[in-house]
């Protein structure tokens, strides 16, 4: 299963000033391309908290959430997960799905990495200094990257896309 993981950081390399900061100070053109890439994949994986800071699931695509309550509400268009994600991976494969869009936050981002299962990085740069805050992955890593392409998105915002290579 191919897992590329989608993010917005500022120059500063932030993904939110806290755990539960809504992600309203990305631009509205990452908001499209996060909303094109992953209706694609047809999944998003997140974490309870990144999930928490969205006002109701994301439509049109399977919302796969990492949780570690034991009985979670059931939503529509959500599926709760935990443990190991190479278990969740294959229960996707086994639902049909062939790529899953990973939408963080740092904990889950770093889960993934750790485990060599991020095959491609796509990060919007935008125009924004938080200073304090959370970074794309939480952990200790040293992990080579391979540009594949940038993309300008608007005047001020560029998408990296990376492979990870392992």
């Amino acid at each position: 299963m191919k897992i590329i993981m989608v993010m917005a950081m500022t120059l500063d390399g932030k993904i939110a000033k806290t755990s539960n900061h809504f992600p309203d100070w990305t631009s509205r053109e990452d908001k499209k391309y996060f909303a094109r890439v992953s209706k694609e994949a047809r999944v998003v994986i997140m974490g309870d908290k990144t999930f928490a800071t969205f006002p109701s699931p994301l439509k049109e695509r399977l919302n796969v959430v990492f949780t570690l309550e034991e009985n979670p509400k059931e939503i529509e268009g959500v599926k709760w997960v935990k443990g190991e994600p190479e278990d969740v991976l294959k229960d996707l494969e086994d639902m049909g799905y062939e790529s899953a869009i990973l939408g963080g936050g740092a904990f889950i981002n770093g889960m993934f990495l750790d485990h060599k299962l991020v095959d491609e990085i796509h990060i919007t740069v935008e125009p924004k200094i938080f200073g304090d805050g959370l970074g794309l992955f939480k952990g200790d890593f040293d992990v080579n990257l391979k540009l594949i392409d940038c993309e300008k998105i608007n005047d001020d915002s560029v998408v990296l896309k990376y492979n990870v290579v392992y």
